[in-house]
């Protein structure tokens, strides 16, 4: 909690809780559009899992209800440790070292194979390289946004 003159700011936040809740619904609406047919396109052929799944979330990204569950999980889990700036960085920074992690598997694997049960796509393979870098980078950077900020300091929960 920051005070200014006296007052209260309920809504007060870090850089870094912003960046953590702002990713986190963008991980939400992605799971959501990814269950609205149209958004995703071959929507009747999307199966639960695994690369027979022939749904294209905008018609570009490869995804299954798994998949969509994945997205859905990351936002609630951003959205949640954004309360906290500690947490919030490690959201970002976790999270975005699972997401090259995914890059790395999404490259290694045969996407035609049992090996590629998310599933991914090469869009979704480079979705989430740029994805983890820019996590990664969010968690790193922000945080000395705040540490530049004459007269405030650090705000670790939303009130």
């Amino acid at each position: 909690m920051t005070q200014r003159s006296g007052t209260r700011n309920s809504l007060t936040s870090t850089p870094v809780q912003i960046g953590a809740l702002v990713v986190g619904v963008v991980f939400l609406l992605a799971g959501i559009m990814g269950f609205i047919p149209g958004i995703t396109t071959n929507y009747d052929a999307m199966t639960f899992a695994g690369h027979e799944s022939e749904a294209m979330l905008l018609g570009i990204f490869q995804v299954s209800v798994l998949h969509n569950i994945v997205h859905l999980l990351f936002g609630v889990a951003g959205v949640a440790m954004a309360r906290l700036a500690s947490s919030a960085r490690l959201f970002l920074i976790g999270g975005g070292i699972i997401y090259l992690v995914l890059w790395i598997y999404g490259l290694a694997i045969d996407h035609q194979s049992e090996a590629n049960f998310i599933p991914v796509n090469t869009a979704a393979d480079w979705l989430h390289f740029w994805l983890g870098i820019g996590m990664v980078a969010l968690g790193i950077l922000l945080p000395m946004l705040n540490r530049g900020r004459a007269g405030t300091r650090p705000t670790h929960q939303f009130e």
